[in-house]
């Protein structure tokens, strides 16, 4: 005998489990948009550091003095002044950096993301 009662949409499990997963997904987003947000305020203070053409042949203290200007008024974290490198190659010169966040997300499990990039600096028409 077929029951007369069919289950129409979402049961109680299966409203459940949709909560879960978008709760989770909810707490890795929160967790890792700052992350993200750092970032940009990283490169945004690297790439206007690297634009000014007064660095192009400055030493690397004053390269880091004006980098720490920009983090300063922008609040970055996770990364230091001191961790942006000056590499010479035969192309010119490039600021770069290269570290990883780390967030703490639930008991021992951590979220890490890796961020690296190497800006040229200006170049300097003599």
């Amino acid at each position: 005998m077929r029951s007369l009662h069919r289950q129409r949409g979402l049961g109680w499990f299966g409203l459940l489990f949709v909560l879960a997963v978008i709760g989770f997904v909810a707490i890795v987003v929160v967790k890792t948009l700052p992350m993200y947000l750092n970032q940009m305020k990283v490169a945004s203070g690297v790439h206007a550091t690297a634009a000014d053409p007064e660095n192009a042949k400055a030493d690397v203290h004053d390269i880091r003095k004006e980098l720490q200007k920009y983090w300063d008024i922008n609040d970055v974290d996770y990364l230091a002044v001191s961790d942006i490198d000056v590499k010479r190659t035969n192309t010119g010169r490039f600021l770069s950096y290269d570290y990883e966040a780390r967030e703490h997300l639930f008991f021992n499990i951590y979220i890490v993301i890796e961020f690296a990039d190497d800006v040229p600096l200006a170049n300097v028409q003599s």
